[in-house]
């Protein structure tokens, strides 16, 4: 049987912020990764959504995305497909709701609310964050 490393502990404050962004409001910090706990197929952290913005359309290519509403009232926004063509689709989350994100759907995060951040933590199935930005949602 081969030699197992031990679990590996990152801390709140060893978050690291140096992840892909997608601009706006919205900031990416890695915490189960590669380089922060040597994973080699999952990526883990947190995303912080200041109030009244949101980031920028995107992607995360392959990766399938697993959200979880900590804090605030983020919204998810998509492109959605319907009879007179493509359409914005919103999802609104609470504190304990999960939303998932499959590969290449083009998507962004919002928070609405005007004082209080949104605060969510991400799994992806790839081991490091993929995020590629776009023009709109419909160019995805």
């Amino acid at each position: 049987m081969p030699t197992r490393p031990g679990i590996r502990h990152v801390r709140a404050g060893e978050l690291d912020g140096s992840t892909a962004q997608s601009g706006g409001g919205m900031r990416r910090f890695a915490a189960i990764s590669g380089e922060l706990a040597g994973s080699r197929r999952i990526w883990m952290g947190e995303t912080r959504v200041a109030p009244g913005t949101s980031s920028s359309d995107h992607h995360h290519g392959e990766s399938e995305t697993a959200i979880y509403v900590v804090s605030g009232h983020p919204e998810f926004v998509y492109a959605e497909e319907s009879e007179g063509g493509p359409r914005e689709k919103r999802v609104k989350a609470g504190p304990g709701d999960y939303v998932y994100v499959p590969p290449y759907v083009a998507h962004r995060e919002e928070n609405p609310d005007p004082d209080d951040e949104a605060v969510v933590v991400i799994a992806r199935s790839t081991q490091e964050p993929v995020v590629v930005n776009l023009q709109s949602l419909f160019a995805g």
